[in-house]
């Protein structure tokens, strides 16, 4: 697949690149460039991220960071089969239990809402750090959703860090998700007051808090580009068509007499050429 020139593959993490270097140079050089290209497309554009990860993997497939990226490429177009067998064999080859959450969340994407439940129970989710608890806790409550366990997924979620007035990078889906089951409940009120709270975290817009806390709110949103915005005596267009083609059919019943009244001209003149 084409590659543009400015990816040179230097973009890509410092331990990543660490790990390339079991390889032969250029076959490292061209590994690292597929990568940066998942990198860069995977939000943007899912299954042109996929298709270079795959392009990676076939080159590369006994490194480990390989078989993530082509994990969460795969994640990312929903193939959940498939990135959890990558998000696996990644694990098998470093120990590293930090793709634990994601692991989980793919039995969901499969159907399989218990064994992402039963996942979150097991001691490894002790071993994570706290960002991955956190994430661990999220697809928890995920999975009680799942199974229509509504008061249990709202009970999951309320923890110290949801108390927490600390901003973290979990913050704002934490309260998101907290206020968006609240809602599902049909708690409207604490619902809105955690979107609030979720849009306050939100720095980033990683979240559509804002919208939401607005919908709740009442307020709309028109589109100033929408073809049904007001614009100040605009002609109906079938009307004017309409107008244009009455104009037309004027215009040939004039010519036609115009026609009719030149043709009589001639007639006459004939008339009296022949008295001559």
């Amino acid at each position: 697949m084409p590659i543009p020139e400015d990816v040179t593959g230097e973009e890509i993490d410092k331990d990543v690149r660490q790990e390339l270097q079991s390889l032969p140079k250029t076959l490292a050089e061209d590994v690292a460039r597929n990568l940066v290209m998942v990198a860069r497309l995977i939000d943007e554009d899912p299954e042109q991220a996929y298709a270079y990860s795959r392009v990676a993997l076939r080159l590369a497939s006994r490194v480990a960071a390989v078989r993530e990226a082509a994990g969460f490429a795969a994640y990312a177009t929903q193939k959940y089969s498939e990135a959890l067998a990558e998000f696996r064999a990644a694990r098998r080859m470093t120990g590293s239990l930090e793709l634990w959450p994601v692991m989980a969340d793919c039995e969901r994407g499969l159907g399989r809402p218990e064994r992402a439940l039963a996942m979150a129970g097991e001691a490894e989710v002790q071993k994570l750090d706290k960002a991955g608890q956190v994430e661990m806790r999220l697809v928890a409550a995920g999975a009680r959703r799942d199974m229509d366990q509504l008061e249990a997924a709202i009970v999951t979620l309320q923890s110290p860090e949801l108390a927490s007035n600390s901003v973290q990078p979990w913050t704002a889906r934490l309260r998101y998700a907290y206020a968006d089951a609240l809602l599902a409940a049909g708690r409207e009120g604490e619902a809105r007051e955690w979107f609030a709270k979720a849009v306050e975290a939100d720095k980033d817009g990683a979240t559509d808090a804002s919208d939401r806390l607005a919908e709740l709110d009442g307020v709309d949103f028109v589109d100033a580009m929408s073809d049904e915005a007001d614009t100040p005596d605009e002609p109906d267009t079938a009307d004017t068509a309409g107008e244009v083609e009455d104009l037309s059919d004027g215009q040939d019943h004039d010519a036609e007499d115009a026609d009719d009244d030149e043709d009589a001209t001639d007639d006459d003149e004939d008339e009296d050429d022949d008295k001559s």
